[in-house]
């Protein structure tokens, strides 16, 4: 069974992989898909984020890269997977990711939304906090892959 776990990755943080890492126990095959927002300035390219999670989950076979745009219910309905992977941190993360799920499964009753609790040694971490922290000089490197915190140490550092 293949499983799409979507998201911005923008960066991917350590939440992000212990995730990535216990479902690809799960499933067949785990399809790590990054979404190309139009909305959304991102911090880091997504040819970055593409190479960033590539290399942070190289070491895990059954988990592909990829990127998207659109809905990610039809993104699914694509890669002919069956769920789609919603990482919880927190009981304020449910209503919203409760909302999502019954919107794709509105669209589309052949995919199902599986949530994962987030590890509680990593409940705490959002993408934007790493880069809060990162931004005014705090050190990243429990939240985030050592190349990612040398990404932001070096993106920070060049834009003062």
């Amino acid at each position: 069974m293949r499983a799409v776990y979507p998201g911005s990755f923008d960066p991917v943080t350590l939440g992000h992989l212990d995730l990535i890492q216990r479902a690809s126990a799960l499933f067949d095959e785990v399809v790590v898909a990054v979404l190309q927002n139009p909305n959304k300035q991102p911090t880091f390219s997504l040819e970055k984020r593409l190479q960033q999670l590539s290399i942070a989950t190289s070491h895990l076979p059954q988990v592909r890269i990829t990127s998207f745009s659109g809905l990610t219910v039809n993104f699914a309905l694509q890669e002919q997977a069956r769920i789609i992977l919603r990482g919880l941190r927190a009981l304020s993360d449910f209503e919203f990711e409760l909302q999502l799920a019954h919107t794709n499964a509105s669209l589309s009753p052949a995919v199902d939304t599986l949530f994962m609790a987030t590890a509680v040694s990593h409940s705490f971490l959002s993408s934007s906090v790493v880069k809060e922290v990162a931004r005014f000089g705090g050190d990243v490197a429990h939240m985030v892959p050592e190349m990612v915190a040398s990404d932001l140490i070096e993106l920070f550092n060049q834009q003062e």
